[in-house]
């Protein structure tokens, strides 16, 4: 059979030469698709590589949490891409298209108390197309879109109207200025709370904050921006110091320093500061305290610093092995400070020998402390009493049996070994790693959904 290209449409008649002229052209428009298409899924293609890099990558080349959300972001992106791709070409049917899970998730289904506007859309004639004159409203569809405004700029004038008396001049009555968080300028304390959620809560930065303003033609600079800030955080100073207290009545906190960059001036460069977050959450054992978490800045991590977070604390602290807690514990009366270990501290370490090095007894370790950890998310939410049983029926026999195989291997392999300073994270925290086993308010980690959130 002769290619359509080939044939001589001149010496055709007007009728099949037009059939073929509309097939040439259907060809190369289906031609057109499929490169499309093409291009398209070796766009995914490459979008799914990506993704089970993050996942099953090695360590070092694994994603954060922060930039595995954008790839998965960039791949949902995609594929409505490419469905859209595959209707507008026809090479997909409608009627057979298999319906996308949890598409329609949202339709029908918006908050009853958000405020509606309706828009009425009539036809263009309500007249009978038979002449019979006006038609009768029947019913109607209604649908639902979600729709929203932009935050939007307003100035608040406040006029304070100044009253005399008509018949004396000595008396002039006028309301008091309302007092305002910062006297004098520019912000309400609705526009202040907004910078700081928004500088905060949505990790967005003043500077950008500055830009978004000035598109809607507020030129505010930076810097009057940070004045807000540091005005508006001593005004919530107390707020914090009295979070702190209410938090160091409790029993049982957890105790975490974390490192933060900040601006070292006249050097031109950042320098390491420490972030102490104080925090309450005892919802994995149903307590009635609610949870709660206070974050300190302090220049270093020394134990003079983790003193001062604690100062009014007595009771179980649940932190990682850092050695200002243990001498920290040691300066104060003995059993005013209980110090829990964190079992996810250890697993982490045998890990890295075991992603490094398929070390048979860093495996075995983790598969030990594995069990463990299947039993804490059965026992999750539960009451406290109930949450010890448990332990003490089911975890304990497997603590004393990790002990006992945790001495076998420590005197098998050398303390200078890596594996074996790893084993010896264990046995230097051994007591505080038990803890959990009697006090049912502990965790076997110092994780804290609150404080690392």
């Amino acid at each position: 059979m002769s290619d359509p290209a080939d044939i001589d449409l001149a010496a055709l008649p007007p009728a099949i030469r037009a059939a073929f002229e509309a097939e040439r052209a259907a060809r190369r428009a289906l031609e057109a698709d499929v490169a499309m298409l093409a291009e398209y899924n070796r766009r995914l293609e490459h979008l799914v590589a990506e993704f089970r890099q993050a996942l099953y990558g090695k360590r070092s080349e694994k994603l954060s949490e922060d930039a595995r959300q954008l790839a998965f972001e960039d791949l949902e992106a995609a594929v409505p891409a490419v469905e859209s791709a595959q209707v507008r070409s026809g090479a997909t049917p409608a009627a057979s298209r298999p319906a996308r899970l949890g598409g329609k998730r949202n339709q029908g289904r918006l908050p009853l108390e958000l405020p509606r506007i309706e828009r009425v859309i009539k036809p263009d004639s309500l007249l009978c197309p038979c002449g019979c004159g006006a038609m009768a409203r029947i019913g109607e569809d209604r649908s639902e879109r979600l729709d929203i405004a932009p935050a939007q700029f307003r100035a608040i004038v406040t006029i304070r109207p100044k009253y005399a008396c008509p018949r004396c001049a000595g008396a002039v009555a006028q309301a008091p200025s309302p007092a305002h968080l910062i006297g004098g300028a520019l912000p309400t304390e609705r526009l202040i709370a907004h910078v700081l959620v928004a500088k905060y809560a949505d990790h967005l930065p003043l500077y950008r904050q500055a830009q978004i303003y000035a598109r809607a033609g507020i030129e505010l600079d930076c810097s009057t921006l940070a004045d807000w800030v540091g005005k508006a955080a001593f005004h919530l100073t107390p707020i914090v110091d009295r979070m702190a207290e209410t938090l160091k009545r409790s029993s049982k906190l957890f105790l975490d320093e974390t490192r933060a960059p900040v601006l070292d001036p006249g050097r031109g460069r950042t320098k390491t500061g420490y972030l102490w977050a104080l925090a309450r959450d005892d919802r994995r054992w149903s307590g009635a305290d609610p949870p709660g978490v206070v974050y300190r800045y302090a220049p270093g991590r020394g134990v003079e610093h983790a003193r001062a977070a604690l100062d009014g604390f007595s009771g179980v602290l649940q932190v990682d092995g850092y050695g200002a807690y243990k001498t920290l514990r040691d300066a104060r009366p003995p059993g005013t400070l209980v110090l829990a270990h964190c079992w996810a501290h250890g697993r982490r370490k045998l890990s890295e020998v075991f992603d490094r090095d398929a070390s048979p007894i860093a495996e075995e370790g983790l598969r030990r402390i594995a069990e463990l950890y299947r039993i804490e998310a059965a026992i999750a939410g539960l009451t406290s009493d109930a949450r010890r049983s448990v332990r003490q029926e089911r975890s304990r026999p497997l603590v004393e049996d990790f002990g006992r195989w945790l001495a076998g291997q420590r005197a098998r392999v050398s303390a200078k070994s890596r594996l074996g300073e790893k084993l010896g994270y264990f046995a230097n925290h051994w007591e505080g790693l038990l803890v959990f086993l009697d006090d049912s308010r502990v965790e076997m980690d110092r994780r804290c959904s609150i404080a690392t959130s």
